[in-house]
């Protein structure tokens, strides 16, 4: 991989990452408000069970995204350690490049693809 072609994904998973910690604290920023400023409703009366059921399960959903968001936040993180490390686009498993044209679907890859489907199927 060549030096610009480094340069271009170090700053496509800047950009994810900065895309996806926006996206968390818009989730997160909403989720906190309360039922009543999120629904708009001021007046102090309670809200019907399964609105309460239907907001309370909207908001559990949105922080299970922002969870799993998280998640790729923290193998992106792993792969700009590995291109300060000089190890980025090297298969963690077996050592062999891995394809740039895999980089370029999964930014964060850190196996190549024999060795992903290898690890899928022995957790099977």
């Amino acid at each position: 991989m060549t030096k610009k072609e480094l340069a271009r994904l170090k700053e496509l998973l800047l950009k994810k990452r900065e895309d996806i910690l926006a996206e968390i604290n818009s989730i997160v920023r909403e989720n906190l408000k309360s039922q009543k400023e999120a629904s708009g409703d001021l007046s102090g009366y309670s809200y019907h069970m399964a609105d309460m059921a239907s907001d309370s399960y909207e908001r559990e959903l949105s922080l299970n995204i922002a969870t799993e968001e998280r998640k790729v936040i923290y193998e992106i993180d792993e792969a700009l350690k590995r291109i300060k490390d000089g190890k980025y686009g090297v298969c963690l498993s077996c050592d062999k490049k891995i394809p740039l044209k895999r980089l370029n679907a999964l930014l964060y890859a850190k196996y190549c693809i024999k060795c992903k489907s290898k690890e899928e199927n022995t957790r099977r």
